[in-house]
């Protein structure tokens, strides 16, 4: 379009008049998209989001059905959905959110009546688990950001269920960065489903009208003496540990610039002594964790601020003083130099030079230039609220981070980051002080600056930083790097990392066609396409997660192998497949378990088995995520999808997600699992048999714990169910932790003798998958048994049972009753509250809210 041109616009009859501007590029895009499972890699700012509403505008139009489009993040999912409204003729109501902020009987309710659902992946994950959604009508399938599909993240379990289930699939992936290689986006695609890949650059003539150029400067930041000792004393902490773990000879090094890929290679070590039951290993790993911890001092000190480290001792001397702290964390603040380094860190009252320096670059920006806005990055929540106070001094500042943590930092919930976002782009402000969660994708307005208070070493993050700007017009990124420090090596790695990717991008371009012949056509099931292809069927550690299929367990057994520990010759209920007699011909008769049944015991002494007590120091905590929406509300739902007589169904707890059984047991045609928050047990399997699942490490941590002993949640699973199973899968039951011999026996006879638990092992997760199912058909099918939850914990608090009255109205869980209760202060208010103001209470929709009503007001019959 010639400059000067009044824009024309795409006519289409789902498309509001006027409103898409027709830019080439994006209708060769989506002419692409429209006629395969197609992965879009374009610019950051030029559009992407469209290309997918084209490309739905046309499978509603022609298909019908619905429209799933996935986000990894909450403020994302919002900000996708007002786009999709304002620019579709499809009424609001029709166009709904998916968030962990909603629960599930109102997502389930809301699906059916929904024609274009915008969701985060990982509640939609725990609805296809739990069986309230099904995709079968979904015509089209959007993955934003979709370099997020490899391991365990939910957009590789969602593809998949989507290429199964789907009558009429299509998969559009997007991203302005899919990965670091060609292997990796090999991976995505295959874990995606993904047949063509379209790739446009900058140096395409039809994007390069609409981009402008972005200028990076790095600038080199010298640290006063004052911040140096501070860094200085942490060091000389850091060298002394490491020459202990050199004399176990797992380092070879003492240097306190070690690298995190040596210090992984130490771990790993330090892991085999553990593993072989040396003493060694136990205390080397609690001082590699002191390591890890004053690394992170070392980093914050250095590169990010004082105030961010003050925060960090302070968190570091909390857990020093509270129950259970390991011994690394009392040592860490009891060594005389890091008490030193707290004293120095505390007593500094000067300014970090790379907050001056942000604070005139600013000045250059909005005031001498008459610039309007600025974005500054940081790593670090703690930095990212020091700056927005030291900045406010001058400018219009605001934080956007992600929620609260445990920390105690404070975060941003879902409502205050869309107002903030709303008004930066309203020009109600001038500079945002985000972390990371503002990175990916989100519609941040074209800025005048981008700083960076730290290099970022991941190609990935720094081109998604980088897209913020010269969107519009010429734009300008400045990179604050600490001299010698760790910012130097970060600076080197990213420069690297993101010319390679600029190098494979534009590769990628010229080589689409090679890729989409690896690819293959993945129509139908994606398990047999990735079994062939081999990639994207391991998680990120390492082990194989993708389940077999049904087919798969068949062949193996036809063929004389043994599948996921059932005997060859034996199908996965237990019956005979070659003549032989299957598990169910050996099962005892309902009259003969009458006869055997004694009384169950009511309450089961723990035996007491002198347990060795081992060194158990935590690992350091990993960082917080901004935007998890991992764990979705808690709330025990009935099954709204398939309701075929001939499944099997199979309870599981909320919290086994973690896990891959439930989705293992959730693809599989004749099985219905269902989420619920068990009081007891990890999965229900009938009226009278519940199951807890340890793995070996989880049950020897448990034999070591202070906190609820194994015992006692065996004895509350005990008293809840008629059958107790304790499932001890994985293998060196031995040799995992420094536990006696002797302890693990006697907990073995305890569990068996004086609770009469049924203790059965397992090999692996895909194992224990198989075994459950085994017991599930035995009970449902052969005994006829009927699937019902109960039991309850031992010893409530007042609190715990004021939640458990409250959460038992309509069946609306725990979360939802915790925020009742919050909001009405007692059960009486709750039970008395209008459906108005139960309406305004976090997660409570208007089904919920009716329901409520119902269940509290009705004449009982």
């Amino acid at each position: 379009m010639a400059a000067g041109d009044d824009p024309a616009y795409v006519d289409h009859p789902l498309l509001s008049p006027s409103f898409i501007e027709q830019r080439r590029y994006q209708l060769e895009l989506a002419t692409a998209a429209r006629n395969a499972h197609t992965l879009v890699c374009l610019p950051t700012g030029l559009g992407k989001t469209t290309v997918s509403l084209l490309v739905t505008a046309d499978r509603l139009d022609e298909h019908g059905g619905k429209v799933l489009f996935l986000a990894p993040t909450k403020p994302l999912v919002q900000q996708h959905a007002e786009f999709y409204r304002e620019a579709l003729e499809i009424p609001d109501e029709e166009i709904v959110v998916f968030t962990g902020e909603i629960s599930p009987e109102d997502r389930a309710g809301a699906w059916d009546g929904a024609r274009i659902v915008v969701a985060t992946p990982q509640v939609v994950e725990n609805d296809l688990v739990g069986s309230r959604i099904s995709l079968a009508e979904v015509t089209h399938l959007t993955f934003d950001e979709c370099h997020r599909a490899s391991g365990d993240y939910a957009y590789v379990y969602i593809a998949e269920r989507y290429h199964e289930d789907a009558e009429n699939p299509l998969v559009t992936g997007m991203s302005a960065s899919p990965g670091g290689d060609k292997a990796a986006i090999l991976s995505v695609c295959q874990n995606l489903g993904i047949q063509e890949v379209e790739v446009m650059t900058d140096e395409d003539a039809d994007v390069e009208a609409y981009t402008h150029d972005t200028s990076v400067e790095w600038e080199r930041i010298e640290l006063p003496d004052e911040i140096l000792q501070i860094r200085d004393a942490l060091n000389e902490v850091i060298k002394d540990r490491l020459q202990k773990l050199k004399s176990l000879g797992v380092s070879s090094t003492t240097q306190p610039d070690i690298s995190q890929k040596q210090l992984n290679r130490m771990r790993g070590k330090l892991q085999e002594l553990m593993n072989a039951d040396k003493s060694e290993g136990y205390k080397g790993m609690s001082t590699h964790a002191e390591v890890m911890k004053l690394r992170r001092a070392v980093e914050l000190v250095e590169t990010q601020s004082v105030e961010s480290v003050r925060r960090y001792f302070e968190r570091q001397r909390n857990a020093a003083r509270s129950s259970g702290a390991s011994k690394a964390s009392q040592r860490l603040v009891a060594e005389p130099k890091v008490r030193e380094a707290m004293r120095l860190a505390e007593s500094f009252d000067g300014t970090h030079p790379k907050f001056s320096r942000a604070r005139i670059l600013l000045a250059q920006t909005l005031g001498i230039e008459g610039g309007e806005r600025v974005i500054v990055f940081t790593e670090s929540r703690d930095t990212a609220e020091a700056l927005t106070e030291f900045l406010s001094a001058s400018f219009d500042v605001r934080r956007f981070v992600g929620q609260g943590d445990k920390e105690s930092s404070d975060g941003m919930t879902q409502t205050e980051q869309k107002k903030t976002l709303d008004a930066f782009r309203a020009g109600e402000f001038e500079v945002l002080v985000s972390t990371s969660v503002a990175e990916e994708g989100l519609d941040v307005p074209e800025v005048d600056l981008v700083l960076f208070f730290e290099p970022v070493p991941t190609a990935i993050r720094s081109i998604q930083r980088k897209g913020r700007t010269g969107r519009q017009t010429e734009g300008r990124v400045v990179v604050l790097l600490a001299e010698d420090t760790r910012d130097e090596a970060y600076f080197w790695i990213s420069r690297r990392r993101e010319k390679e990717m600029e190098s494979e991008l534009r590769d990628l371009k010229s080589v689409a066609g090679d890729i989409e012949s690896e690819l293959g056509p993945p129509q139908g099931s994606l398990k047999a396409y990735k079994a062939d292809g081999d990639a994207g069927a391991d998680s990120e550690d390492g082990a194989d997660r993708t389940a077999p299929t049904s087919e798969a367990a068949a062949s193996d057994a036809s063929a004389g192998g043994s599948q996921s520990g059932v005997e060859s010759g034996v199908a996965g209920d237990g019956t005979a497949t070659n003549g032989q007699a299957g598990l169910t011909d050996f099962a005892a008769t309902d009259e003969e378990i009458e006869r055997a049944g004694g009384e169950r015991i009511e309450n089961g002494d723990a035996s007491d088995s002198a347990v060795e007590s081992g060194s158990s120091d935590s690992k350091e905590d990993a960082d917080e995520a901004d935007e998890s929406d991992k764990t979705d509300d808690p709330e025990g739902v009935v099954a709204t999808a398939g309701d075929d007589s001939e499944e099997t169904e199979v309870v599981v707890d909320q919290r086994e997600l973690d896990a891959s059984i439930a989705k293992d047991l959730s693809k599989r045609d004749d099985v219905q699992t269902r989420l619920e928050t068990l009081a007891v047990g990890d999965y229900v399997l009938s009226d009278r048999v519940a199951v807890e699942r340890k793995s070996i490490a989880d049950f020897l941590d448990t034999l070591l714990s202070g906190e609820r002993s194994l015992f006692e949640q065996v004895g509350d699973l005990a008293r809840a169910y008629a059958r107790p199973v304790l499932i001890l899968e994985g293998e060196g039951l031995y040799e995992e932790r420094n536990v006696h011999p002797g302890a693990i026996r006697g907990a073995l006879a305890s569990l068996a003798v004086d609770f009469d638990v049924s203790v059965l092992r397992t090999i692996d997760e895909n194992d224990t998958a198989e075994l459950l199912l085994t017991i599930a058909k035995r009970e449902q099918t052969e005994r006829d048994r009927t699937v019902s939850v109960h039991g309850e914990t031992s010893a409530k608090t007042l609190a715990e049972q004021q939640e458990y009255v409250v959460s038992a109205i309509a069946d609306i869980g725990p979360v939802t009753a915790q925020s009742l209760l919050r909001e009405f202060g007692t059960v009486e208010g709750v039970m008395t509250a209008r459906e108005d103001d139960l309406r305004e209470v976090d997660g409570v929709g208007e089904v919920t809210a009716g329901r409520i009503r119902e269940v509290v007001g009705s004449d009982y019959q």
